[in-house]
């Protein structure tokens, strides 16, 4: 048996991972690259693996970075089950077509260029037809149940407490000898965070043999979850007594769903003023409506809070805006409000346009409340550049930029020693992935530290003999 680490190997994106055993050929996960234009173009059009050799894909979450490239994929020869939720599925539904979409509309911005320097056009990563397509082929599984991704191979799903529907995968391979337990932990949550359950073991019959384990917040440790409803509030207020506007950028999928459960808490505990929230994103208005669709995901919490009260995104002072006049309109507004928008990293999409009307003036904020990569917007304002380029001109920043890490959805460093050593014996191999030098370097030491001794951090195309 071997593992090839195909992405997201020393790096935060783009993760793909090849199990090769007699039984068959596995890919964990299929994630687009995000970063620089030219780099994440070039990665996300190479396979290191033809994909029509591949038997089966197991898929931990919907997140682009996760299951982003499968319509190519598919494209491209492979035609095998994809194992996932049926959250997953249904988040995937939308957000591979909107990948899609952004795919094509990228590529027209591109060739209108290229027409001008009698340039050759470029074609789109994938069409929408290739995202609805890769749909029929994933087969729904829930949680704790077994299933068979290639004989000889038993599969099980547990909640990883990161996104709706999302996964830790454990792989049983009971065709070796010895008999092989593998388990995937990308992307861990964090216990005690909003609406989803807390994450599950992937051992409860012992230590695991082979444990990959992503690195995202080595070294960094994030404020408790029950504070972050203050700070959020706190901010709030300060830019309403400014008379400002809070931007908000926001993934689609989990970071917007927690801001607006605490957002509506908030203003039931009137902790903050009756201030207007608008969700500025075709994909988060329609990822929202997935999350109503599948209450059995949520904690029990929000599932009491869903009994006394109603909807958990639903609120008099929250509007769901989806139409492009209505986000033009939100753009000239000058009355406090919050505006929550994607995409998360502040690459592209509607949020572009709400920075460059916010960011010169002082009265306003911009809120971050993820993980925001290298060599992104969104990274530069963490970084509080004095200027940054939106659509190729030079903006400066004035506002308040608040990092509120408490809001993130990935186990920090304590959390990933804790659940390492939750699964993981003396013996268990571990592999580093999901995470830039500067995270997996102290969490690689902390590990050893700890007693595992046979840690590895993985680089792009490492091939390794489990």
């Amino acid at each position: 048996m071997k593992m090839t680490f195909l992405g997201a190997a020393n790096e935060v994106t783009g993760s793909m991972h090849l199990v090769e055993s007699p039984q068959g050929r596995l890919l964990i996960d299929c994630g687009m690259f995000q970063g620089h234009r030219r780099q994440a173009e070039k990665k996300n059009r190479t396979f290191q693996t033809a994909p029509d050799t591949v038997d089966a894909v197991v898929l931990s979450h919907a997140h682009i970075d996760h299951s982003g490239r499968l319509p190519l994929l598919h494209a491209r020869g492979f035609n095998g089950n994809i194992y996932a939720t049926s959250a997953t599925r249904d988040l995937c539904s939308i957000m591979l077509r909107d990948s899609a979409h952004i795919q094509q509309m990228d590529a027209e911005y591109i060739n209108r260029k290229r027409a001008k320097n009698g340039e050759e056009p470029v074609d789109p990563l994938y069409s929408q037809l290739d995202g609805t397509k890769v749909l029929r082929h994933i087969v729904s599984v829930g949680y704790g149940r077994r299933f068979s991704p290639v004989p000889g191979v038993s599969g099980r799903l547990v909640d990883a407490g990161h996104i709706l529907g999302a996964a830790l995968i454990r792989l049983d391979f009971n065709g070796v000898s010895p008999p092989l337990r593998f388990g995937y932990a990308v992307d861990l949550g964090r216990p005690g965070m909003p609406i989803l359950r807390d994450p599950e073991s992937l051992a409860d019959d012992g230590p695991l043999d082979v444990l990959v384990l992503e690195s995202t917040y080595g070294g960094r440790h994030h404020d408790p979850p029950e504070d972050m409803e203050a700070e959020l509030g706190g901010l709030v207020n300060r830019v309403v007594e400014r008379g400002g506007k809070l931007v908000i950028p926001a993934f689609s999928v989990g970071r917007t769903q927690n801001v607006l459960y605490s957002l509506h808490k908030l203003f039931i505990e009137e902790r903050i003023p009756s201030v207007p929230v608008f969700v500025d994103s075709p994909l988060s208005v329609n990822a929202t409506d997935v999350f109503k669709m599948h209450p059995e995901c949520y904690d029990d919490e929000a599932a009491s809070f869903v009994e006394d009260g109603g909807s958990v995104f639903t609120h008099r002072s929250m509007h769901y805006v989806s139409s492009l006049a209505e986000s033009k309109t939100l753009q000239r507004r000058r009355r406090p409000a919050i505006i929550i928008s994607a995409s998360g990293m502040c690459e592209a999409g509607r949020i572009l346009h709400h920075l460059k009307n916010t960011i010169t003036n002082e009265r306003n904020a911009v809120g971050i409340v993820g993980y925001m990569a290298e060599h992104t917007l969104g990274r530069r304002l963490v970084e509080r550049h004095e200027q940054i380029k939106i659509f190729g001109k030079m903006y400066p920043v004035r506002c308040e930029i608040a990092t509120m890490n408490g809001f993130s959805a990935h186990a920090d460093h304590d959390g990933l020693l804790d659940y390492a050593d939750s699964v993981a014996g003396p013996d268990t191999r571990i592999f580093l992935v999901h995470g830039e030098e500067k995270a997996t370097a102290p969490l690689l030491a902390a590990l050893r530290e700890r007693g595992h001794t046979n840690t590895t951090v993985t680089s792009s195309g490492m091939t390794v003999d489990l």
